[in-house]
């Protein structure tokens, strides 16, 4: 770039400095930019557009329009070229604006005497704040020289606007930050809790964006990005012993962290006046503009590369989040992009929801936020822009909602809410030792969840009978490398041990679909959930699914032991499985260890073909456990990860009932035993009409065992499936009206 351009540059940065200096207003601070803007690049009109709402831009400044439209003009995201700006986060730049498509005349302005128009999202991290806009009688396109330095100087407006220097009068001009925000998202653990913001990835403020010594500035970079590098690369050492797979990844990520291109940009932008700091977070925000509307996914997933690799150099840079956990509050609620479940787990329980701008209702975070009965929302989208460290905030795990920086009136209303529930607490607590007993005498075995061996401590706590589905799967999911079998074996025997006795259900492992090892090359799979996962992994590579028994019959060491097996389909897989089991039985026997009192092998019914096996599938296998919520997707084709889709089905459905219904009389003409294991379990009415159609045993999170065992206590179950009897008769679609309706006048 030529040396006038940078020093022009940097003689405008310095100007601006100055005015943002000044001991003025925000609206005085903004119309001398706009003012010092037009100036030095000797144009016409320059403007500035903040956003008042989500959707609505606000003339905020200008010099060259017309002053009565400040405050005035507002335009729709998308409508006129400077909402096209913002809705593209891309710049606008042309010759004729009146000829673009989409342009709109804002005839309050006076701006119909202006033919070039070059407008330039004003961006911080993703996040558009505004639109930065040149305009000029004669009619041409702006060089990319000056393209360029409207970049810079966006970049410090929104720098500048984060740290609150144009606050003033208006929505367009309110402080960032300190408004109450109510976020939307998707229900992924339900429960309520209150407590104050903790971020996973602690916000960076760059509150230097503008420097005068480039040298000095260009040697803090080059000296951050050599430290970058060399962690970069002592990861991928430390990889290289643990799989090949990862270690291809890391040296992608290798590769970007020595992107030459990335680093003459910041240089570049260190030469025309910026910090080092706010040429990193320009490239990032540039960047993310980018790369978020690549269609590949594999240039989306770079994005998060780049994200890690500038958000290490700005911790580097600004020594800000350096050590995030000494600033844990008391009652944190983790706010985070995503989260894996190994770093969920490094928390441990003392979180106290969670709220994820991204993430899955199948994802690991979400299993493990279940097992700790930890409200969690997830696809909140903008919590990661909008909450800081410390804020107050309420998560609503019913209602997928989070209230940050609530206003008392809520604040209120949530206290309500939350002494409700510890009082309905106190109220199970009470029955905790008692039978899930009906009206009628039918007694119903209430059963936990469980992945890890700190949820043992929940099956006293929380009235279970025992175990009834203990996902093996997170010990190799929040692992970088294979566990051994002895290390697996040792697990096993403190999940019994920790059982005390009590029944403990080990499901095999289940991986594929959404739970994909970190150290296991992934398939790129049109449709995951349908694909290669669970007993098919585990049937074409016999050598883990061995190993695994093998360190279940070693923890067992003479005790009772039951296992099944995921994702049965057809009777052949579970004899193939067994058969597994029969061998490494063998192999135990041959080594003299000793072998379990009783030995009961099941398999999860999880797709409908199973449930038209043969009848000798009924009699072979020892028990059934119905895995709810893969079935229910199967049963319905409806993704439980689409959020488009999988609300639309009710568990309650009469088709889906009646199914279950005929799984049922399987099961009792065999005289196989049969649970029902997942979410539907674990909420009240539905556990009510599965056990009205005959379901003795339900496995759900612990947290549930409670509240259904205090519904079932309380009515007839014959009267229950009458009434759903009436509501089939009817031709109702689902019983959920009907049950709910009689239960308001019965408890």
């Amino acid at each position: 770039m030529p040396h006038r351009l940078e020093s022009e540059s940097r003689k405008l940065l310095g100007r601006l400095r100055e005015a943002l200096a000044a001991d003025s207003e925000g609206q005085a601070r903004l119309d001398a930019v706009v003012n010092l803007i037009a100036d030095q690049m000797r144009t016409e009109v320059c403007s500035i557009y903040l956003f008042r709402d989500a959707e609505t831009l606000e003339l905020c400044a200008t010099k060259g329009l017309q002053e009565e439209a400040v405050h005035q003009t507002r335009m729709r995201l998308g409508e006129g070229l400077v909402g096209r700006t913002a809705k593209s986060r891309t710049v606008t730049n042309t010759a004729d604006a009146p000829s673009e498509k989409g342009f709109r005349y804002m005839p309050e302005t006076g701006e119909e005497r202006f033919s070039s128009f070059c407008g330039v999202p004003i961006q911080r991290l993703g996040d558009v704040l505004g639109v930065l806009v040149v305009q000029s009688k004669d009619g041409r396109e702006y060089t990319p020289d000056e393209v360029y330095a409207l970049e810079i100087v966006a970049m410090v407006i929104a720098e500048m606007t984060e740290l609150g220097a144009f606050v003033g009068e208006g929505a367009a001009l309110s402080a960032r930050h300190q408004q109450p925000v109510m976020l939307r998202g998707s229900i992924a653990q339900e429960g309520a809790s209150e407590g104050q913001v903790y971020l996973h990835e602690p916000r960076v403020v760059v509150t230097n964006p503008i420097s005068d010594d480039p040298e000095t500035e260009l040697s803090r970079l080059r000296e951050a990005i050599d430290q970058l590098r060399k962690s970069v690369d002592n990861m991928l050492v430390g990889a290289r012993t643990v799989d090949a797979d990862q270690a291809q990844v890391l040296e992608a990520y290798r590769m970007f962290a020595n992107s030459s291109s990335w680093v003459r940009r910041m240089e570049e932008d260190v030469n025309n006046g910026l910090s080092a700091e706010a040429a990193v977070e320009k490239e990032q925000s540039l960047a993310r503009a980018r790369l978020s509307k690549a269609g590949d996914p594999y240039l989306r997933e770079r994005l998060h590369d780049l994200d890690d690799l500038s958000n290490r150099l700005l911790r580097t840079l600004t020594g800000q989040g350096a050590d995030a956990q000494a600033d844990m509050p008391d009652n944190p609620i983790l706010v985070a992009r995503n989260i894996g479940p190994g770093e969920l787990l490094e928390y441990g329980k003392k979180i106290k929801g969670i709220v994820l701008e991204e993430g899955s209702v199948g994802s690991h975070a979400t299993i493990v936020a279940r097992a700790w009965a930890i409200p969690l929302i997830i696809n909140a989208k903008g919590v990661t822009r909008e909450a800081l460290n410390g804020d107050t905030i309420l998560v609503d795990g019913e209602q997928g909602i989070a209230h940050l920086r609530p206003d008392e009136t809520v604040q209120s209303a949530f206290s309500d809410k939350i002494a409700m529930q510890t009082r309905a607490q106190e109220r199970y607590a009470s029955i905790r030792d008692l039978p899930a007993q009906s009206k009628c005498g039918s007694v119903i075995s209430l059963q936990m969840n469980a992945g890890l061996i700190a949820d043992l401590p929940s099956l006293e706590g929380s009235g279970a009978e025992g175990v009834g589905l203990f996902r093996t799967e997170l010990q190799f999911l929040i692992r970088n490398q294979m566990p051994r079998r002895a290390e697996l074996s040792a697990l096993y025997s403190r999940v019994l041990k920790a059982a005390g006795g009590k029944r403990v259900a080990f499901r095999t492992l289940d991986i594929g679909s959404d739970k994909v090892l970190p150290y296991m090359k992934p398939n790129d799979e049109p449709n995951p959930a349908m694909g290669w996962r669970a007993i098919r992994v585990g049937l074409d590579k016999p050598g883990v699914l061995r190993m695994q028994l093998q360190a279940l019959l070693r923890a067992a060491n003479g005790q009772p032991l039951t296992a099944m097996f995921p994702f049965i389909t057809q009777i052949s897989e579970f004899r193939d499985a067994k058969a597994e089991m029969d061998k490494a039985i063998a192999r135990e026997k041959k080594l003299g260890h000793p072998l379990p009192s009783k030995l009961d092998v099941g398999a999860m019914l999880e797709t409908p073909s199973l449930a038209y096996a043969p009848d000798a599938f009924f009699e072979e296998v020892d028990f059934i456990s119905i895995g709810g919520n893969d079935l229910k997707q199967f049963f319905f084709a409806a993704d439980r990860e689409n959020e488009r889709v999988r609300k639309r089905y009710d568990t309650l459905d009469v088709s889906f009932l009646s199914f279950i219904e005929q799984v049922i009389k399987r099961c009792a003409a065999a005289n196989t035993p049969l649970s029902f294991c997942g979410e539907d379990a674990g909420r009240p009415v539905e556990a009510l009409c599965f056990a009205a159609l005959g379901l003795r045993t339900l496995s759900m999170r612990p947290a549930s065992v409670g509240p259904v065992k205090h519904l079932l206590r309380r009515v007839d179950l014959n009267e229950v499936k009458g009434i759903m009897d009436d509501a089939i008769a009817r031709g109702d679609q689902s019983v959920r009206r009907a049950v709910s309706d009689w239960l308001v006048y019965q408890v």
